[in-house]
């Protein structure tokens, strides 16, 4: 499998840049995918520099890359500081994340991820897991269905695509993603149909994977392993991963406001390098479709005793 076809690295460039490598410093890529921002921070490290690359999807183990600075690690992120600890690593120069679901998964047929092809309700990024689409939409009762579709779908026509769901599953299983796009095509604001096919395929696909709270854990432990002065750098695609990543870097926290100490010093583990969220420019976004939703946060690691 060539990397190429796997995924389209998005802001490559922009986001390794961002790291500001240290040639004989230990980075991660937590999630590796096709291997482009892996290939492309092993360019700028030297026969000292280590890099360690996550990701739970047994297709993205196929693109490892064969080099001793190269550590692949079949993985979700979640359990980075685990994994480093057992490695021999305590603290990182920088971390890469490019979140969401890579070109080759959303290609691959089976995997269930697009509204475009007839595949079974799956959606697992992790195919080992028990939970996928199809026993959400089959299985979840009403109250599930209303808090997914609106805390991770932002769908305003909740009642009419709950009612719809359940209705429908009482006479027969909804199998595939073709059978679903149907159904949903009945009650689609007209004009927006794909829009909110892929707010309703979305909602299901951060529910299977759990993405949220994966996503905080990994911004959490990122402040601790993360050694002054490193970068965090973070690529998102919707608006409930941007949020979390913005508000984590800008207060130390995913609610409320920022902490201050006893001298009115805020209590937060990075700095923004980055005020506003970088996008790719318009040559990138006619070339990759798929990253006219990306924004790339960049903030680096300040020590708590210093914190200003």
């Amino acid at each position: 499998m060539l990397n190429d076809d796997y995924h389209v690295s998005v802001l490559l460039n922009t986001s390794v840049e961002g790291l500001v490598i240290d040639p004989s410093g230990t980075y991660v890529d937590v999630t590796f995918g096709g291997g482009g921002h892996s290939r492309k921070i092993l360019e700028l490290l030297d026969e000292k520099g280590r890099l360690f690359a996550f990701d739970q999807d047994a297709d993205a183990a196929k693109n490892a890359i064969d080099d001793p600075r190269f550590h692949f690690i079949a993985s979700n992120f979640s359990f980075l500081t685990n994994f480093l600890k057992v490695s021999g690593v305590k603290e990182i120069d920088g971390l890469i994340a490019d979140l969401g679901v890579s070109s080759f998964q959303f290609d691959e047929e089976s995997r269930g991820f697009s509204t475009r092809m007839d595949a079974r309700l799956d959606m697992r990024m992790n195919q080992s897991q028990e939970l996928d689409a199809y026993k959400v939409v089959n299985a979840y009762d009403e109250e599930e269905l209303y808090r997914i579709f609106r805390e991770y779908g932002e769908v305003k026509t909740l009642r009419k695509l709950v009612e719809l769901i359940l209705k429908n599953r009482a006479k027969n299983k909804i199998k595939t993603t073709g059978e679903f796009v149907n159904l949903l095509k009945t009650i689609a604001p007209r004009g927006k149909e794909n829009r909110f096919y892929a707010q309703v395929f979305q909602a299901i696909r951060i529910e299977v994977n759990d993405e949220m709270k994966v996503l905080r854990s990994l911004l959490e432990q990122s402040a601790k392993m993360i050694k002054p002065g490193g970068r965090l750098v973070v690529i998102s695609y919707h608006s409930l991963e941007d949020r979390l990543v913005k508000n984590f870097i800008k207060k130390g926290k995913f609610e409320g406001e920022v902490e201050k100490d006893f001298f009115g010093r805020e209590i937060k583990p990075f700095k923004e390098v980055t005020r506003k969220p970088i996008i790719p420019d318009s040559e990138e976004q006619e070339r990759n479709t798929r990253s006219r939703s990306a924004k790339l946060r960049i903030a680096e690691k300040v020590a708590w005793e210093t914190n200003s």
